[in-house]
């Protein structure tokens, strides 16, 4: 059974122009030790379902249809006192910028031992040790006189690592990392990746990583799910998506990379801008960007159909067969 199963989420905004559809059925899973990879534009919706997850979404937001589960429990619409017991003790967070996750006037060690007692039931000098020792789990050198020091004290990828520790505190079965390399120097998001994948495999947490770097993707991810103005346009093995995107708009995102030995004056773009949420075009979201668009793009929605031999999804009418579409 998968630690994580979403169907069908969609998550709405009202404002005083309409109501305004932020993320629109969407449906993905992830196992236990695997890492997928969220990818998209900003505004996609990537971040707006990670907080929908743990129970963090800004007003007015909020969830209007599909599930959540975890670990087979529907986590959809816990109140915020149900919420937090889950969060913390059963889904660990990663944000982008650790200082926001981290209090200025507390040293880190008393947050680690706050978080711990919070969600165990474990004494002072328990708590205390186990704190040290997940600050050795990821890599803080001198944990037992760091942990008496104040976030500003450390730089910014040991910060990062302190957040990583504040998230394992209760061994979650479920990490939600939000751009957790982008504020990051090259080196140290290599470090902080290498320690990701370390924890997957080693304590067989399921995490979901939001980026909009496919490199990160490309290193850290087991398969990866684009994500289109709130949809999904495609899921599968992160090689597979890499090497042979089947969604135009997958393959605009890989086009438009760089590669050594090319010899180009311009890199190729994407025409166009994804669209605001009060102006998105029927049928695909994708259609006015898109060279290939038929009048059936133009009309209806597409589901996910299979386009690879390895499980490999994608929202485009090409792949729904038939002459129509061909």
């Amino acid at each position: 059974m998968a630690i994580l199963e979403i169907s069908n989420l969609c998550i709405e905004f009202p404002t005083r122009r309409g109501v305004l559809s932020a993320v629109e059925h969407l449906s993905l899973s992830i196992e236990a030790g695997e890492i997928l990879g969220i990818v998209g534009e900003s505004g996609a919706g990537k971040s707006l379902t990670g907080n929908a997850i743990v129970g963090l979404l800004e007003p007015p937001g909020h969830v209007t249809g599909g599930v959540i589960l975890l670990n087979g429990q529907d986590i959809t619409h816990l109140s915020d006192a149900e919420m937090r017991k889950v969060r913390g003790a059963q889904i660990g967070v990663i944000f982008q910028d650790p200082l926001t996750s981290l209090d200025p006037l507390y040293t880190i060690g008393q947050q680690l031992v706050q978080t711990i007692q919070t969600h165990m039931d474990l004494s002072r000098a328990d708590a205390k040790r186990r704190a040290i020792d997940l600050l050795v789990e990821v890599g803080i050198p001198a944990p037992e006189r760091r942990f008496d020091a104040y976030p500003h004290e450390f730089s910014g990828g040991m910060r990062q690592r302190v957040v990583i520790a504040l998230a394992l505190c209760c061994d979650p079965c479920l990490i939600i990392a939000d751009e957790p390399t982008t504020a990051l120097d090259v080196s140290v998001q290599a470090q902080i990746i290498a320690l990701l994948k370390r924890l997957a495999r080693e304590k067989g947490v399921a995490t979901m990583l939001v980026t909009h770097d496919m490199g990160v993707i490309a290193e850290a991810a087991d398969r990866v799910a684009v994500i289109y103005s709130g949809r999904l346009a495609e899921i599968g093995e992160v090689r597979s998506v890499i090497d042979t995107p089947k969604h135009p708009y997958t393959k605009g995102l890989m086009d438009s990379i760089p590669q050594i030995g090319q010899n180009l004056e311009l890199l190729p773009n994407i025409p166009g801008a994804m669209p605001r949420l009060d102006s998105r075009p029927d049928g695909c979201a994708f259609n006015p960007r898109c060279e290939k668009a038929k009048a059936v793009c133009r009309e209806k929605m597409s589901g996910l159909f299979t386009a690879g031999e390895k499980k490999q999804m994608a929202a485009c009418w090409v792949y729904a067969g038939g002459d129509e579409y061909a």
